[in-house]
């Protein structure tokens, strides 16, 4: 998990989407607890959370994988593609069993996801995290999807091509995101201060037309900049 996250806006408003009923009403007891988060909807399947997030306009959506009718991947898929939700984020649900969907979850425009067994603390976290417009996407997270990237196959584009305009500085920085570094951890590696890196990143997503940290890592590897194994 992200060591700190940003504040959230009052109210952050949250959808739930699971295809238990159990664990929807937990979360929604959870956040209703916690100030500055306000459910504002439950979803159990992948269709109904699409129907709820044009509705709702939430900020984040906490969206499992595995429901009826339509299943997470293709929820998130529909939600971040269509202009209507676009400003919608979501952080997928997860447990250790479905690694093999991380990495379709991204692509499909999550912001991260979160393991099913994480703790109070930590689910509130992310979703700080993601309402906050980041991507929650720590060392372990990405060598998950690594890992998830390696069992897809395939060639990947040449670096030099697939990542035009981009300079020295911004394809380390890009390097080292996709294994993994925060922020601090680049700038150390760099020598460069926080403020810099910042500045890097802020340039790569506009350069690459890239959703947040996540994206940056998908691009990474989609276009051979870093490997599996690297």
């Amino acid at each position: 998990m992200t060591a700190s996250a940003p504040t959230p806006t009052a109210g952050t408003r949250v959808l739930l989407a699971d295809d238990h009923a159990l664990i929807r009403e937990s979360f929604r007891a959870l956040l209703e607890a916690e100030p500055g988060f306000r459910p504002v909807g439950e979803a159990g399947t992948g269709s109904e959370a699409v129907r709820l997030a044009r509705h709702h306009q939430p900020d984040v959506v906490l969206m499992d994988v595995r429901m009826p009718e339509m299943d997470g991947i293709e929820a998130t898929r529909r939600i971040c593609t269509t202009p209507e939700t676009a400003s919608v984020r979501v952080l997928i649900l997860t447990t250790f069993d479905l690694d093999e969907y991380v990495y379709a979850a991204l692509r499909a425009g999550a912001s991260g996801f979160l393991v099913k067994d994480s703790t109070a603390a930590e689910l509130i976290t992310a979703i700080r995290v993601v309402a906050a417009g980041e991507a929650l996407l720590a060392p372990r997270v990405t060598r998950r999807l690594i890992a998830a990237f390696a069992r897809q196959g395939g060639p990947a584009a040449a670096a030099d091509t697939a990542l035009p305009g981009i300079t020295d500085r911004e394809r380390e920085v890009l390097t080292l995101i996709a294994r993994g570094l925060s922020n601090t951890e680049i700038a150390q590696d760099l020598y460069v201060t926080l403020g810099t890196v910042k500045t890097h990143i802020g340039r790569l997503l506009f350069k690459l037309d890239a959703r947040d940290r996540a994206q940056l890592v998908i691009t990474a590897y989609e276009t051979g900049l870093v490997t599996p194994g690297s």
